[in-house]
């Protein structure tokens, strides 16, 4: 599921190693060989109403997003209880928090030269919720393997709630093309499971990140536009970024449901300081760690390799003998 180029089907994922977590035991909804059955499948009980915060603007060429990742639809009761059936597949300890989150992505995104790796997280939905990719933090199928509530979210260590697929509980169209339910930190649209016929998407309709491109309403107006879909199939919502992302660092810390650092859980907007430089991940668009880079500074040409900070959600060139980027 995880591949070290854009491919049709995986996730082009910035990490590839796991440090364990995530639920405890198989799920009976899960058949033995790589599929699984949503139908049988467990949910956290409960029906918890939040003081959901949400605002989105459009200043100066960014869309500016501010949250306190609280959805504006109920979810399940966590930590979950010993009680409830989905305890006996994922013990899930962690309680919702309310977060500090800004992000400000492009208005008007443009495709990169190349399809670039996606960390932890890889946007952020009209209910306020951050979209994780598709992985828990064993690198299983996380849909497939931990129990979400009724609205395909749970929160990780520090309380980030979170999605790994498209949730149900966020208003699709009832005919025709999807409806926009959130966007990809490279500021592209994240739509829906149907396409311009209504009829219904599959990965081989779609791209390697999983997108294609066609004539979408965008800010009011009809424009050709590339954009992501959301599928039934894994990876579910992207499969790398085919714009350049924005968002760096760890939005919700990098703690997982068993207090290892894992890779579930990183990002953050670009607002905190100590980001790299955007030449410096502008380098390693589209290559992968450890390929070679290159920086050009006003005081000459820096070479390095790609490499992911602990807290970044993309590859950044870092100077060789492992200095910080310029």
């Amino acid at each position: 599921m995880i591949s070290s180029a854009p491919q049709r089907g995986y996730v082009w994922s910035c990490m590839a190693q796991f440090n364990g977590g995530g639920a405890q035991a198989a799920g009976p909804w899960l058949n033995g060989d790589g599929t699984w059955d949503l139908t049988r499948k467990l949910t956290v009980d409960g029906a918890v109403e939040w003081p959901h915060e949400f605002t989105l603007t459009v200043e100066g060429g960014k869309r500016v997003f501010q949250s306190n990742d609280l959805p504006d639809h109920v979810t399940g009761i966590f930590p979950i209880s010993p009680g409830d059936d989905a305890y006996q597949v994922d013990r899930n300890p962690n309680a919702i928090r309310s977060q500090s989150v800004r992000l400000e992505l492009p208005a008007e995104p443009a495709l990169a030269p190349q399809p670039s790796c996606i960390g932890g997280e890889v946007g952020i939905m009209l209910s306020g919720v951050l979209i994780f990719n598709s992985f828990d933090a064993e690198g299983r199928d996380a849909p497939a393997n931990e129990v979400q509530d009724s609205c395909q979210g749970h929160p990780q260590q520090a309380g980030l709630y979170h999605y790994h697929s498209l949730s149900g509980c966020i208003t699709d169209t009832s005919a025709g093309h999807s409806a926009l339910m959130g966007y990809a930190f490279d500021g592209f649209g994240i739509y829906g499971y149907y396409g311009e016929d209504g009829a219904e998407l599959a990965n081989a309709d779609l791209d390697e990140c999983h997108g294609h491109t066609h004539a979408i309403e965008w800010d009011g107006r009809i424009v050709e536009m590339y954009h992501y879909h959301a599928t039934h199939e894994f990876p579910y919502v992207l499969g790398c970024f085919r714009g350049t992302s924005t968002v760096q660092g760890p939005i919700g810390g990098q703690q997982g449901q068993d207090g290892q650092a894992q890779p579930d859980q990183p990002g953050q907007t670009g607002q905190a300081g100590g980001q790299p430089p955007q030449e410096a991940i502008t380098a390693c668009a589209g290559l992968t760690a450890n390929a070679a880079c290159s920086i050009n500074t006003p005081n000459g040409l820096i070479v390095g390799t790609c490499q992911l900070p602990p807290q970044a959600a993309q590859l950044v060139c870092v100077p060789a003998g492992g200095g910080p980027p310029p």
